[in-house]
């Protein structure tokens, strides 16, 4: 298991309408996080930064995405990790309050 820093677990926040909704309906929050974190390190982060309960934290692997140039295939995105952190009922992270 790698030693991540809690800082360096999380990458960003990711904010569209639907984790928006997903925020305020379910209490679930969506981060992008380094790829070596597992589950324990991320809620271990989400608690440490935000000062929150975390209940459950599902990951999965967004995979890269391809373009094409003529015959050429290159890659326009790399793959990145996601973390999606449901909170304790009551509880909410402000930076996605906005």
């Amino acid at each position: 298991m790698p030693d991540i820093h809690p800082y360096d677990v999380i990458v960003r926040p990711v904010v569209t309408e639907k984790t928006s909704a997903m925020a305020d309906e379910h209490g679930q929050y969506t981060f992008e996080v380094d790829m070596r974190a597992n589950k324990i390190q991320i809620k271990q982060a989400v608690e440490l930064i935000f000062d929150v309960n975390v209940e459950k934290v599902a990951t999965m692997i967004v995979p890269a995405k391809f373009g094409l140039r003529g015959r050429r295939r290159y890659q326009r995105k790399k793959a990145w990790k996601k973390a999606i952190v449901r909170l304790a009922p009551g509880q909410s992270i402000d930076l996605f309050n906005l």
